[in-house]
């Protein structure tokens, strides 16, 4: 059961999925995940964005040793990417040499595997960057 409501919850996930956003009415932001509430403004009103699947690298760092469910990835390149829209969010950046990474890169999104809990005998998905 409890492997069952684990894919299930994931799957249910839009934003990790599809990469849906959403964008503050009032002050144009754009968040992924979405977000309930702006900062500092509780009441704030949002429109669903859908994110192309483009950004650039704003920042990164080389993970050397890693946690365990990414062990077997290590070295790669875990990075701060900013969409075409303006939200950011944190990728692993792939299909390229971690040493290779340069901030200003631009890079393209994919559905790709994440890791695996041999345990609960689940595979996780989600998205990663990879050089465009």
């Amino acid at each position: 059961m409890a492997q069952t409501l684990t894919a299930r919850v994931w799957r249910e996930q839009p934003q990790r999925y599809r990469m849906i956003a959403n964008r503050d009415r009032e002050t144009g932001r754009v968040y992924f995940p979405p977000r309930l509430a702006a900062p500092g403004n509780l009441e704030a009103e949002f429109e669903e964005v859908q994110l192309s699947g483009r950004g650039t690298v704003a920042t990164f760092t080389v993970i050397r040793v890693a946690p365990t469910p990414y062990a077997d990835l290590a070295p790669y390149a875990l990075a701060l990417v900013e969409t075409e829209e303006g939200a950011k969010l944190m990728c692993q950046i792939t299909d390229v040499d971690p040493e290779q990474v340069e901030i200003g890169m631009p890079v393209e999104f994919e559905f790709r595997r994440l890791f695996d809990d041999n345990e609960a005998s689940v595979i996780y998905y989600g998205y990663k960057a990879v050089p465009v």
